[in-house]
C-alpha cells in the first residue's frame, strides 16, 4: 500500500469515511506513519487527498492554493462533494468562501465573539449550566442513569448560541430537534425524507426570523447582520447562510467537545480528581481534550485551485483536499506520549480549531463554555460514573468526517456527596 496509489484503500479499508467512528485513532495513526498525504476515494465516490499529521495539516490549512469557495468549485468541474442540505441558498458563509469575501463576512460576525461580549455573556452561561445541573439532579434521583449528551452537552451550547442570536427557549428546542435530525447519520446515497423535512423547516424558520426583524433589527447577532444586510454589506443569501453556519458551528462542535471531554474524565478518574483539587487547571485540561479527541475530525471543505504540492505530494487542480485534525494532536513528532490523556501536560499542541485565516471564530466561546461546564459538573457530581461499558459508547451523531459526536453518554451521578 503506497501513499500515492488512488486505489490502495479499496477492498482493505473501503472508501474514506467508512471507518469505525467509535475508535478511529488507530487507523489515523497507521496512515500518519505511512505518509503525510494519501490519495483516497471518498464514500460518495469522489477522489480526494487526505492530509494527516501535525506539520502537513498546518501547511494545508494555510496553503494559498487551497480554496474553500464551494460554489465556484461545483461550477468549475463537479469533481468535489456537493454542499448537501440545505443546498446552495445556505452555502455562502465564511467557511465556504475565500478572501476577500471571507474577510468581510468574518468581520461582520466577529463582534459577537470579542472579549467584552464574552465577559458579558459569562454570567448567563453559568446560569444555564446551573439550571441544567439542577435538572440532571432531578433526573438522577436514587442514582438513576442520566444521559449527559441529551441533558447537558447538547442543550448548553444550543442555549448559548440562542442567547447570541436572540432566539427564545421554545424555538431553541424546535431548532435543536431539526438539526439533530438533519445531521443524523444515514447509509443511503440520498438524504432520507426526515432529513429533507428538517432542512426545509430550518430554512423556513431562519427566513421568517430575518423577515420578522428586518424593519426593527434586534440588539443581538441577528440584528447586527440584518443591519449590515440593509446597508448592502452582505447579501440576503450570505445573511441566511451565516446564520445557518453560526448555529451549526456554535452548538455541534461544542457539544462534541463537552461529550468527548467527559468520556476522557470518566475513563481517567485520577485526572478528574486532579481537576477537582486544582480547578485552575481546567482551561489547560480543555486544550488537552481538544488535542486527544478533536470534536471535528476533519477540517471543512477545501479543493486545489491549481496543480500544487503539499508535504511533497503533488495534488492536481480541482480535487478536494481533506485535512485530518484529529490525527494532528496525536502526532508524536509534536507531542510526547501523544495517546496519553494528561491534564497536567504543558504546551499541548493541536489544531482542533483549525489554523490560518479560517481558524474558528467561535473558539474563545467554545473554550469558555467548556471550562465552565467541566468545572461546575465535576464539582457538583464528583463521583459520577459511566452507566455502561466504555465499549458500548457510540459516536453516531454527525457524518464521521467533519462532525463526530456521541449518540448518548449514560452516567450515574452519585450526587449524595455534595450539593450546589
Amino acid at each position: 500500500m503506497t501513499a500515492t496509489d488512488p486505489t490502495a484503500w479499496e477492498g482493505s479499508l473501503g472508501r474514506w469515511g467508512d471507518y469505525d467512528r467509535d475508535d478511529p485513532f488507530g487507523l489515523f495513526e497507521g496512515l500518519r506513519r505511512a505518509g503525510p498525504v494519501h490519495d483516497v476515494t471518498l464514500a460518495d465516490g469522489h477522489r480526494a487527498f487526505l492530509v494527516i499529521g501535525y506539520a502537513a495539516a498546518r501547511e494545508a490549512l494555510n496553503h494559498p492554493d487551497l480554496s474553500k469557495d464551494m460554489l465556484s468549485a461545483l461550477a468549475r468541474d463537479g469533481a468535489v462533494v456537493d454542499e448537501g442540505l440545505p443546498g446552495p441558498a445556505f452555502a455562502r458563509h465564511m467557511l465556504s468562501v475565500d478572501p476577500p469575501d471571507h474577510t468581510r463576512l468574518r468581520r461582520l460576525a466577529a463582534g459577537a465573539f470579542r472579549r467584552a461580549r464574552l465577559e458579558a455573556l459569562e454570567p448567563r452561561i453559568r446560569q444555564l449550566v446551573a439550571e441544567l445541573l439542577d435538572d440532571l439532579a432531578i433526573g438522577g434521583v436514587a442514582n438513576a442513569p442520566v444521559d449527559l449528551v441529551a441533558g447537558f452537552a447538547r442543550p448548553l451550547p444550543f442555549a448559548v448560541i440562542g442567547e447570541l442570536l436572540g432566539i427564545g427557549r421554545s424555538d431553541q428546542d424546535r431548532l435543536s430537534g431539526w438539526f439533530a435530525t438533519l445531521f443524523a447519520p444515514h447509509t443511503c446515497p440520498e438524504p432520507p425524507a426526515e432529513a429533507v423535512a428538517a432542512s426545509d423547516a430550518i430554512v423556513g424558520y431562519l427566513g421568517d426570523l430575518v423577515d420578522s426583524r428586518w424593519d426593527a433589527p434586534t440588539e443581538d447577532l441577528v440584528g447586527d447582520l440584518i443591519t449590515a444586510c440593509r446597508s448592502a454589506m452582505l447579501t440576503r443569501q450570505e445573511l441566511l447562510s451565516t446564520l445557518f453556519q453560526l448555529i451549526v458551528a456554535g452548538h455541534d462542535t461544542t457539544t462534541s467537545l463537552i461529550g468527548n471531554g467527559l468520556v476522557l474524565l470518566l475513563e481517567h478518574p485520577d485526572q478528574r480528581d486532579t481537576l477537582l483539587a486544582e480547578p485552575d487547571r481546567v482551561p489547560a485540561a480543555v486544550e488537552e481534550m481538544l488535542r486527544v479527541d478533536a470534536p471535528v475530525p476533519h477540517a471543512t471543505f477545501r479543493y486545489a485551485l491549481r496543480d500544487t504540492t503539499i508535504a511533497g505530494q503533488e495534488i492536481p487542480a480541482g480535487v478536494q483536499v481533506l485535512v485530518n485534525l484529529a490525527a494532528a494532536g496525536r502526532d508524536p513528532g509534536r507531542n510526547e506520549n501523544p495517546d496519553a490523556f494528561d491534564v497536567r501536560r504543558t504546551g499541548a499542541a493541536h489544531i482542533a480549531f483549525g489554523h490560518g485565516v479560517h481558524h474558528c471564530l467561535g473558539a474563545p466561546l467554545a473554550r469558555l463554555e467548556a471550562a465552565i461546564a467541566f468545572t461546575e459538573l465535576i464539582q457538583r457530581f464528583p463521583r459520577m460514573e459511566l452507566a455502561c461499558s466504555p465499549g458500548d459508547l457510540r459516536w453516531g451523531h454527525g457524518d464521521g468526517l467533519v462532525l463526530r459526536g456521541l449518540s448518548a453518554l449514560p452516567v450515574v451521578l452519585d450526587q449524595e456527596v455534595r450539593g450546589r
